[in-house]
């Protein structure tokens, strides 16, 4: 064999191996995604919650409004505070149900990290314990909302703005929002 071929050889050689080296790196990637969605936390159940983890307020099978939340976010809360009470009689009337989505966008603007998705498993564990007073305990926990960059409330803290907002709480809810049960789902 010439040099040129043997060249031409080793060329082919390390193209294959680079090619079978970026497939066994994606494939690493696949199975390592597939095992964190695999770990997805507990998933709310109750009549109040849909399989996407919507809790529904209200019962009116005509209009539904559907809000994706999250507690840390200021946008959403000048929403709350705009357009809270103007959704509440929709649904007081029977016009409109509404569709409350946690979400933790900003889980990563607190710190330490995390915030958003504490008060959203709070948010899902007194929908599930307490429905009457969820709605309640959603604007409370946007009437103290914290500053992003800061640390949010304690567990603790989040446990009190639950009794203020006329939650009853169980030693049951009270682990479930301490250990962030639905954290994360």
């Amino acid at each position: 064999m010439t040099q040129t071929g043997r060249r031409a050889n080793g060329f082919a050689i390390g193209i294959t191996a680079a090619v079978v080296a970026v497939l066994i790196a994606l494939v690493g990637v696949v199975v390592w995604l597939n095992n964190s969605a695999a770990q997805q936390g507990d998933k709310p159940t109750s009549s109040h919650i849909t399989d996407s983890g919507s809790i529904v307020f209200g019962s009116g099978k005509a209009n539904t409004i559907t809000t994706y939340v999250d507690f840390l976010c200021p946008i959403c809360n000048q929403f709350e505070q705009a357009e809270g009470s103007t959704i509440q009689k929709l649904i007081a009337d029977g016009r409109a149900s509404l569709e409350v989505q946690p979400v933790a966008i900003l889980d990563g603007r607190s710190v330490p990290a995390g915030y958003s998705s504490r008060a959203a498993s709070a948010m899902y564990s007194v929908a599930i314990h307490d429905y009457e007073h969820a709605s309640a305990f959603m604007q409370a926990l946007y009437a103290q909302q914290p500053e992003e960059g800061s640390a949010g409330l304690t567990d603790e803290q989040i446990v009190g703005v639950a009794k203020q907002a006329g939650v009853t709480v169980t030693g049951d809810l009270e682990n479930e929002i301490k250990t962030h049960r639905y954290q994360k789902f």
